[in-house]
């Protein structure tokens, strides 16, 4: 089972796409900011970091950076209603996805798929 680290500070949002996720069945572990991501990355393995980029204590470009160095094999997903905060995001982790608010549940769920179907870990090397 593929497993999701989401780091999310919205309360509902953060609901919203462990539901949609776990529904898609993904094993997901989901924190409220950057810092509280960081000890579960050097814990556990996770296929994915799903982070928002604006984030209070640590944002999730820096969280991302973190993630390379602590787990290089675990991709990562921005999620951001900031635009400026894209191109920053896309500079500083060019191999990350970046999916943009607002979004539907579905689309999330599909853009995660992609990303674990055979052919798209192929590319990444």
């Amino acid at each position: 089972m593929i497993k999701i680290l989401l780091a999310e500070d919205e309360k509902a949002m953060r609901e919203h796409l462990t539901r949609a996720l776990q529904k898609a069945n993904y094993e997901v572990v989901a924190v409220d900011r950057g810092t509280a991501a960081v000890p579960h990355l050097k814990s556990g393995k996770f296929d994915l970091l799903l982070t928002d980029i604006v984030m209070p204590e640590m944002d999730g470009i820096e969280l991302a950076q973190q993630c390379a160095t602590i787990s290089p094999s675990t991709q990562v997903m921005f999620i951001t209603g900031f635009s400026g905060v894209t191109l920053r995001a896309g500079e500083s982790v060019p191999k990350a996805k970046i999916l943009s608010k607002p979004f539907h549940l579905r689309d999330l769920v599909l853009e995660v798929q992609r990303m674990f179907e055979p052919d798209s870990l192929t590319n990444l090397n």
